[in-house]
């Protein structure tokens, strides 16, 4: 089972930009998907995650600015994010648990791509 992330870059305080992230493989199921970062000198924190059926959970700093997609046929995980700030810089990781066919349960991760923000 693999996560690729796409998306990342260098965008200036108020502009927008979109994450994806593409699960591949033996995959039976995926149920929670998410988006983590880690600035440096920081841990890792979640900045949002759905549920197979939708439900979705932000950490407070990016409510009203990110939204979490999901598209179980394809097993993609986007994120949508507007308003960037300074403080969103960071490396973002994609998440997944996932059920393989051989019915194993793991959390998977990407390999992370670079946000800056930054006039």
């Amino acid at each position: 089972v693999q996560l690729q992330a796409y998306g990342g870059g260098l965008v200036q305080p108020g502009g927008s930009l979109r994450l994806s992230c593409a699960a591949s493989g033996s995959i039976r199921r995926i149920d929670d998907m998410g988006w983590y970062r880690q600035a440096p000198g920081n841990q890792r924190e979640l900045v949002a995650r759905i549920t197979s059926g939708g439900t979705t959970h932000y950490t407070d700093s990016v409510k009203g600015r990110f939204t979490i997609v999901r598209d179980n046929a394809k097993n993609t995980v986007n994120l949508q994010m507007n308003s960037l700030e300074p403080e969103d810089t960071a490396v973002y990781y994609c998440n997944a648990n996932i059920l393989t066919y051989s019915w194993q349960r793991s959390d998977y991760w990407g390999q992370g791509t670079l946000v800056t923000v930054s006039s």
